[in-house]
């Protein structure tokens, strides 16, 4: 068991991104931010699932290419190999949950020039 106060860490881009409140030993959480206008890369992961629920604001997220809309109280679950896309379209700063399981310290496979079909 262990506790602590999301104050205790830092977003790693200082005042966004992803914020992991725990890393291991079976799943990765973490508090991410975007501001309007910032993104994420396109990746997929080999074992880990990932869910997203957004605590305030919205975003979209692209899975294998296709437009989710998503905005305050939703919830969407990415399967391993599913592409995945985020950008924060919006006016206002995005926040949301990010689960990782069962957790892999190296998972993520980074997809260049990824086509967007919505």
């Amino acid at each position: 068991m262990f506790k602590l106060n999301d104050s205790e860490k830092e977003y790693r881009f200082k005042t966004s991104g992803p914020k992991y409140l725990m890393e291991g030993p079976n799943m990765k959480f973490a508090i991410v931010r975007f501001k309007p206008g910032e993104d994420f890369p396109a990746h997929y992961h080999e074992k880990m699932e990932e869910n997203f629920y957004i605590m305030e604001g919205e975003i979209d997220i692209y899975i294998n290419g296709h437009l989710n809309h998503l905005v305050t109280g939703d919830f969407i679950h990415v399967e391993p190999g599913e592409v995945h896309y985020c950008i924060n379209r919006g006016q206002k700063p995005m926040r949301m949950i990010s689960t990782l399981a069962p957790y892999v310290p190296v998972d993520k496979v980074e997809v260049p020039d990824y086509p967007i079909y919505d």
